[in-house]
């Protein structure tokens, strides 16, 4: 049967995250109920019929955004042309199907991606616009010692203390090859890019470094809090709205 790998993007403010859930609505869930509208008919797993389900790539929590995420799944029917704009006219307006890609029957959305990347938005002046998709942090910040923080990051490997506990992941290595400030217009960014992200990891990582930017901790504490791998140590204490899953890579 035919593997599609498909493109979506959302604003994840009215959903409890990315995958599915018992009594919690989430984008998986719409996503899966907009299609099975489109194909009514349950397709044919082993002789059996059923409705689609779908594999996503990279999990996101309550409230966070997402401008790049994938999902997988085997169908027989429905690569069509009009896909995708028949399944943008269901889709509630805060999330969109981007794009559709057959791919090789063993491609796998979340165990063949190479990188993530990330982005937190902060802002710093009272905005309207900006409330619902980016933290409002009003305070003095030293953005050379954050910068510096965000270069310490890519020197190791283990983010134990960047982790929430309730995790099932086995290991707590990641490999991160990007991680930096900067501004976007109205907006200080923090952007990451590594293989694989923990739970809350993140936003863990943004609300330490705005601990480094008041001169709450030194960036001596920073690499202690690091090397302590212990998640008691760092400030998890940023909103979800801020933080955007801005593209997901996968090799060639």
């Amino acid at each position: 049967m035919p593997r599609y790998f498909l493109e979506v993007a959302y604003k994840g403010t009215a959903y409890s995250g990315f995958q599915s859930q018992k009594n919690a609505n989430t984008v998986q869930a719409e996503v899966e109920k907009a299609i099975n509208i489109l194909f009514p008919l349950p397709f044919l797993l082993n002789g059996e019929g059923q409705e689609l389900r779908l594999t996503g790539s990279s999990r996101t929590d309550t409230g966070v955004h997402a401008l790049q995420n994938y999902f997988h799944f085997d169908h027989g029917e429905i690569a069509h042309s009009e896909f995708i704009y028949k399944i943008n006219a269901i889709l509630p307006d805060d999330i969109v199907c981007k794009g559709l890609q057959q791919v090789s029957e063993k491609a796998h959305c979340r165990f063949d991606a190479i990188s993530r990347e990330y982005s937190y938005y902060v802002y710093r002046q009272k905005d309207p616009f900006l409330k619902d998709r980016a933290f409002y942090f009003p305070y003095k910040l030293d953005i050379e010692k954050m910068q510096q923080a965000s270069s310490i990051i890519k020197e190791y490997t283990d983010f134990t203390s960047f982790s929430k506990r309730n995790t099932q992941v086995k290991s707590f290595i990641c490999q991160v090859s990007e991680s930096t400030w900067y501004w976007e217009k109205d907006c200080l960014v923090y952007t990451v890019k590594a293989n694989r992200f923990l739970r809350g990891m993140v936003r863990a990582l943004t609300a330490t470094m705005l601990k480094v930017g008041r001169g709450k901790i030194s960036l001596d504490e920073f690499r202690k809090i690091i090397e302590a791998k212990d998640c008691t140590k760092a400030s998890f204490a940023v909103p979800a709205h801020g933080l955007f899953l801005t593209a997901v890579r996968y090799p060639e």
